[in-house]
């Protein structure tokens, strides 16, 4: 009995052992600016799983990200793998959202070494290069915007709370508050935002990813002038009217008003009264992405980014 109790015993602490949790990587790739990489594995993948990135918030870190949102959870029931890059700027925790070299295709900042981090996954892991998503709140949405508008190569879809669009926050350094970008003094006509993007990476012609925003409208820290902002620009980057194609009131919260454009390509979700804390809202995240898919006709980049179909859009 004893030497079963102890077998049983060295298994029990074996299985702990190997059990799924947040770990760090080193030396996944180029990473310029220093970011830190840490990744959440499920102990049982999807086959050519789906990668979520989530940066955290100013203040912020990977470990808050982690136990502060439900993905890891998620995660084990579905199989897709989560990445939650860490800030190299101590003195905030924010993200390099301004600099030319981060709002640039492969040019640096910190987008390069989080977009480092997306490959080097995808390699290990045999992951799904056609199923990459992003998504953030406050400054790891204004991180958001910038994945996606630099990195349109990389990224299926992205889904931003509380962001600015993409180039608002441009500055001369890497840690540059943009007051103007931030209390919404920084607007533009639909083209001048488009062009913004395009600027990021002006030789690709490829597929765009979808984009999903959700801002509330007495935001005290980044001022909702930056949600309007942020719809006319994507909706010119995806080539969409700025006319929605339809309104649903009070979902997913009371006062929360949804915006679809096109065929679902761009969501816009206005939050009556709430403030820069706005809650995140994992369902709808994983709607957006389609990460429950496991099997079959999953949403995904149409011919890695050549395309010009989905196949398959989910209405969150």
């Amino acid at each position: 009995m004893f030497v079963r109790a102890i077998i049983l015993l060295v298994a029990t602490l074996s299985a702990v052992a190997i059990a799924a949790s947040l770990r760090q990587v080193t030396n996944f790739g180029e990473n310029p600016t220093n970011v830190s990489m840490y990744i959440y594995v499920p102990d049982k993948l999807a086959m050519k799983p789906p990668i979520l990135l989530f940066p955290h918030w100013c203040h912020g870190s990977a470990q808050a990200a982690y136990s502060g949102s439900q993905y890891s959870n998620l995660a084990n029931t579905y199989g897709f793998i989560v990445i939650y890059p860490d800030s190299p700027n101590q003195e905030d925790k924010c993200w390099d959202v301004s600099s030319k070299q981060t709002l640039t295709h492969n040019g640096g900042g910190d987008s390069l070494g989080i977009v480092s981090m997306v490959r080097y996954t995808l390699d290990k892991y045999n992951g799904d290069p056609n199923r990459v998503f992003v998504s953030g709140i406050s400054s790891g949405a204004m991180m958001t915007n910038v994945l996606i508008g630099a990195y349109p190569d990389v990224f299926a879809a992205g889904s931003a709370f509380a962001g600015v669009p993409f180039g608002c926050y441009s500055g001369p350094s890497f840690n540059y508050w943009n007051a103007d970008c931030a209390e919404g003094r920084i607007t533009k006509s639909r083209e001048d935002w488009a062009a913004m993007v395009k600027t990021a990476y002006p030789s690709y012609t490829g597929w765009r990813p979808k984009m999903q925003i959700l801002h509330g409208t007495r935001d005290e820290i980044i001022n909702y002038t930056n949600y309007k902002e942020a719809v006319k620009q994507w909706t010119a980057v995806l080539g969409l009217s700025e006319l929605p194609t339809s309104t649903t009131q009070n979902t997913p919260l009371q006062g929360w008003t949804k915006y679809v454009y096109g065929e679902d390509r761009f969501q816009a979700y206005s939050a009556a009264g709430v403030p820069h804390n706005i809650p995140n809202q994992e369902s709808i995240v994983m709607a957006w992405f389609d990460l429950r898919c496991t099997t079959g006709d999953c949403f995904s980049r149409p011919g890695g980014g050549n395309g010009t179909v989905f196949r398959r859009t989910f209405m969150a």
